[in-house]
């Protein structure tokens, strides 16, 4: 099991995160969710838009390659970096990962707080 570390986020994480044990072959955004780091996921994880955008900072070459799909919407991202993800389709390996969620996301459905 690995563990993720999320960089401090103004709204979703503001002091940071570690989550310990997070389970093999489980996207990063489930293993988020299921603690309570509530990153936006606009197509409920399927890989249809971007909201999940998230940049791996650390343990990066440890994940399986992105799909040519994956590839497609990362294209559209806010932010986008050599070392982004969809954390919907970026299934946790054995090694510990930082990830920051971007600051933006581009979400047309998002509704003010």
């Amino acid at each position: 099991m690995a563990r993720i570390t999320v960089l401090p986020h103004p709204d979703v994480c503001p002091d940071g995160a570690v989550v310990e044990n997070a389970p093999e072959g489980v996207s990063i955004c489930r293993v988020l969710l299921d603690n309570h780091i509530d990153i936006e996921h606009a197509c409920e994880l399927s890989c249809a838009c971007t909201t999940c955008h998230v940049v791996i900072r650390e343990g990066f070459n440890s994940l399986d390659e992105a799909t040519d799909n994956e590839e497609d919407y990362l294209d559209r991202a806010w932010g986008l970096e050599p070392t982004s993800r969809l954390s919907c389709q970026a299934l946790v390996a054995q090694s510990d990962l930082t990830i920051e969620i971007p600051k933006y996301t581009i979400n047309h459905a998002k509704e003010g707080s």
